[in-house]
């Protein structure tokens, strides 16, 4: 039987704690959600069901009389306090170093969500960090979604001592009728909604900032432990195989479908390996290189300047005929269609 999906006591107990602070009934959310604080209390590294934290997302909303509460979370907390993914992050000599060790120690946090990184060929030299929801325990996206977010932001303006605004953001789920909310908590206009996947864009100049206090000394220690802690997590997945695999993809595929041989090669692990340790991820290389084509392909075409040939070209396609097909399979309409 496969184990389920945990997230950090720590920060769930973070998430009562800031309820707590606009007047929620703390005692009686623990006992609507069966959470015990004393089982884990003296543990900061305990683990809770995702499933809990779900279960707590509606009661929070109607027991702060926010609305807006999941976007306006980060404004509340401290989130030195989230315990040891925060500490590595806190020593990272950059805001961009401490992104690369958020994606690779997401789980520690919460496994229901798979941060990853893909360049914003929009703006040259800057990056996007995209969320996808893995967990089916997860049935509230939209609450984890902008709680992520606005915990990430909160998070990376307290590193480096300033503000930072991203260039744009995507969301996973469907268009309020005021966004106003929305604006106020990314700071920024440029917002999409109905997005393939949540996706958060940071200039380099932003993602090269220092991050204040880092101790180079303590990184090490930090990272060493939240590598131990990641590997005793129980899970049926190897999300660093699967990332592995997505990053080279993105980079050999330059005019060519890059083969599985090709990618296994640049992994140092036999074809058959490869196949058999994405099966056991749950995936297969073809589902991975379409998704990446897709992400991409949605990506170029926001770019005037690239024909649709020219996208085509750049994502290994021999004629853009094919690549039409393949792109209205993905979202049930044309590249001229969706570029409009």
């Amino acid at each position: 039987m496969t184990p389920p999906d945990t997230l950090a006591a720590s920060s769930l107990n973070l998430l009562l704690w800031v309820a707590g602070q606009h007047g929620a009934d703390v005692p009686a959310l623990c006992r609507a959600i069966d959470f015990d604080p004393a089982a884990t209390a003296g543990n900061p590294d305990a683990r809770v069901p995702i499933a809990t934290i779900q279960r707590l997302w509606p009661l929070l909303i109607d027991a702060t009389h926010d609305p807006n509460f999941d976007l306006h979370l980060g404004g509340y907390i401290n989130f030195t306090a989230a315990g040891t993914l925060a500490y590595v992050l806190l020593h990272a000599p950059t805001l961009g170093a401490a992104v690369v060790q958020l994606c690779r120690y997401q789980d520690i946090a919460c496994q229901g969500v798979r941060t990853f990184q893909t360049p914003a060929a929009e703006w040259p030299g800057s990056s996007w960090l995209n969320l996808e929801l893995t967990s089916p325990a997860i049935v509230h996206p939209r609450y984890v979604l902008n709680s992520e977010l606005s915990i990430y932001l909160a998070a990376f303006g307290t590193l480096t001592g300033q503000p930072v605004t991203p260039l744009a953001v995507r969301l996973a789920y469907p268009r309020p009728a005021d966004t106003r909310e929305h604006e106020q908590a990314f700071g920024t206009a440029k917002l999409e909604f109905d997005a393939p996947v949540t996706a958060i864009a940071f200039d380099a100049a932003t993602l090269a900032r220092e991050v204040l206090h880092a101790n180079p000394a303590l990184f090490p220690l930090f990272e060493q432990h939240a590598a131990a802690l990641l590997a005793q997590l129980p899970t049926s997945q190897p999300p660093i195989l699967v990332e592995r695999v997505r990053s080279e993809i993105v980079r050999l595929l330059k005019g060519e479908a890059p083969t599985l041989a090709a990618v296994a090669d640049q992994l140092c692990l036999g074809v058959r390996t490869l196949q058999l340790q994405l099966k056991e991820a749950g995936h297969t290389y073809q589902q991975l290189l379409d998704n990446v084509r897709r992400d991409l392909a949605q990506s170029h075409l926001r770019e005037p300047h690239l024909s649709i040939t020219d996208v085509a070209f750049l994502l290994g396609y021999s004629e853009p005929s094919v690549f039409v097909r393949s792109f209205k399979k993905w979202t049930g309409q044309t590249p001229g269609a969706f570029r409009r």
